[in-house]
């Protein structure tokens, strides 16, 4: 698929195909190499449910769509089979910012953990998965 560490424009060039996070949820690339990546979300009003906090789903798109770039980076193809989040706390802040670090690449399998921070710097989710290569 892409290098091991590929520049910010290759990165976003392949994961564009990702349209519900890039086009209707709004995530973008920060940066990524083989078992990193960094994505973040500008949060809006479509962002948010009927009680005012950011939705659940949108939370877990960018969580999802930092992972999909940490596991696929310098990698066969990779796809998550199990995830599990957490939320943490809501956000007063106006962006999400998600971290995904392989925790351990196996052969077949690989151990990721995506935590997903605001802007004002608050621990808003983490989510661990475990992908198929």
């Amino acid at each position: 698929m892409l290098s091991d560490h590929p520049s910010r424009e290759e990165i976003e060039a392949v994961f564009r195909n990702d349209r519900f996070a890039t086009d209707a949820a709004g995530c973008r690339v920060e940066e990524g190499s083989k078992g990193h990546a960094v994505c973040s979300m500008k949060l809006a009003d479509v962002h948010r449910n009927a009680m005012h906090n950011v939705m659940g789903g949108a939370i877990f798109t960018l969580a999802d769509f930092a992972l999909a770039i940490a596991c696929n980076l310098g990698e066969k193809p990779t796809v998550s089979v199990e995830s599990s989040i957490s939320f943490l706390s809501a956000t007063k802040g106006t962006e999400l910012i998600a971290t995904a670090t392989c925790d351990k690449s196996g052969r077949n399998l690989g151990f990721y953990t995506i935590l997903v921070e605001d802007d004002l710097g608050k621990q808003i989710a983490r989510m661990t998965a475990t992908c198929y290569r």
